[in-house]
């Protein structure tokens, strides 16, 4: 192949990948003009709540928007924005345009879903960030393992067993520190079992998360069938409660939906700074991501590679603990069979889709919630489509991303589920 042939291949991608972008866009378009837009009268309003419901504090009055009129805006905008990188492209900011794609068409769906109704649009988002935590928790913790090069998909498993633990010892001590604590011990456990298996044994990494999942649905089911659904005292713990931040809890419409909540969610939105910074501007995190893209020449530099994907699967094992908690601590305060429902499966996507970045993939996670409360908002309202079809939505942009049909692909580190072997071992 000559040096033109290889120049003009990529180009052609860029130029596929731009048609296909903008075809989708218009098709959005499309979808709100001649289907959301469908039956609507210039005297249907759409009405949406901007206070979650039971709270004072940041008040905001309700939004009354024309149905009609905004939706047929709505899907202008989208077929200009579509046409246009369809036929010349938005280069490096392809990513942007389909976020405001994404968000307008978002937008256009809500609207028509509350047309000649209310839809709380506050709480909407407050359910959304909820759901949101044990996802984006879960995908901080598949974050740093692979980042160290071992896949783990052992992180539901381990977040049943920290939502068991955690609310066994609260249940018995009364001591809500205690049991978080407990329930990030839970899982950290088992990272160690994995970390054990898959960097001393070098046993296949997928193998092992499936193992220690399988272990942990059917211990936590035996022992909240045989004790915790009898013995109720071992199965009554207290929960964190809601934490209203001074001055912050009172910014309109915002303060209620982010400073008016959980430990988790205060947590996760740390957490998520914390271990950005970690990652890409200190000498541990260089060090980590080194190990996970090129063991052999972090060995030859001096890191210890084996010492570093024990530490990195171990902290794992600990956010996965803690995400457990969010369950029994957090939610319910108590402990139900399976109760983590997927969520850790759930998180692991979420950071694909996020491309192992902490920010981009707690976008994700509050994308994959706000699909969750949107999906019991729509049959609450009686939209006429059907949640499970909502629900779908993330993990099939989780494919079309993976694919890297639109906006670009998606790939983890290079050693990610390489077991790596020290030379002269």
């Amino acid at each position: 192949m000559t040096t033109a042939q290889m120049i003009e291949t990529p180009r052609k991608t860029v130029k596929r990948r731009d048609r296909i972008t903008g075809a989708v866009i218009i098709l959005l378009g499309l979808v709100v003009l001649f289907f959301f837009n469908s039956g609507q009268t210039s005297e249907t309003i759409s009405t949406f709540m901007m206070t979650p419901g039971g709270i004072t504090r940041g008040a905001v009055g309700n939004w009354l928007l024309p149905t009609r009129l905004v939706l047929m805006a709505i899907g202008g905008i989208l077929i200009f924005l579509g046409a246009y990188q369809f036929l010349f492209g938005m280069g490096n900011r392809v990513n942007l345009l389909l976020g405001i794609a994404s968000l307008l068409f978002v937008a256009s769906f809500l609207i028509y879903v509350s047309a000649g109704k209310r839809l709380n649009l506050a709480s909407l988002f407050n359910s959304a960030l909820l759901m949101a935590v044990p996802i984006a928790l879960a995908s901080f913790a598949g974050i740093l393992c692979e980042r160290a090069g071992v896949i783990n998909i052992a992180i539901e498993g381990m977040m049943l067993m920290g939502a068991m633990v955690g609310s066994i010892v609260g249940s018995i001590t009364k001591d809500i520190w205690l049991a978080l604590a407990a329930a990030m011990l839970g899982g950290g456990t088992l990272a160690l079992v994995h970390a054990w298996l898959c960097v001393k044994y070098k046993v296949n990494q997928t193998i092992s998360g499936t193992v220690i999942n399988i272990f942990s649905t059917g211990m936590t089911s035996y022992i909240s069938s045989m004790y915790l659904q009898n013995i109720q005292s071992l199965n009554k713990t207290p929960r964190f409660p809601n934490v209203s931040i001074p001055l912050l809890a009172d910014i309109p419409f915002i303060g209620p939906i982010l400073f008016n909540n959980s430990l988790f969610v205060f947590a996760m939105l740390i957490l998520v700074f914390f271990l950005q910074f970690v990652l890409f501007k200190t000498r541990w995190g260089l060090r980590l991501r080194s190990v996970g893209e090129h063991p052999k020449a972090a060995d030859t530099l001096g890191i210890n590679v084996y010492k570093t994907q024990y530490t990195a699967v171990i902290l794992g094992g600990l956010l996965a603990g803690f995400a457990g908690a969010y369950f029994s601590l957090g939610s319910v305060g108590r402990f139900d069979e399976g109760m983590t429902a997927g969520k850790g499966y759930i998180g692991m996507a979420a950071m694909i889709f996020g491309g192992w970045n902490p920010i981009n993939s707690m976008l994700a996670a509050i994308l994959f919630g706000f699909a969750d409360a949107l999906a019991a908002s729509v049959s609450i309202l009686g939209a006429g489509i059907p949640g499970q079809f909502i629900n779908m939505l993330p993990y099939i942009l989780t494919m079309v991303v993976l694919a890297g049909l639109v906006g670009g692909h998606s790939s983890g580190p290079a050693a990610s589920g390489i077991p790596y072997t020290k030379e002269g071992s």
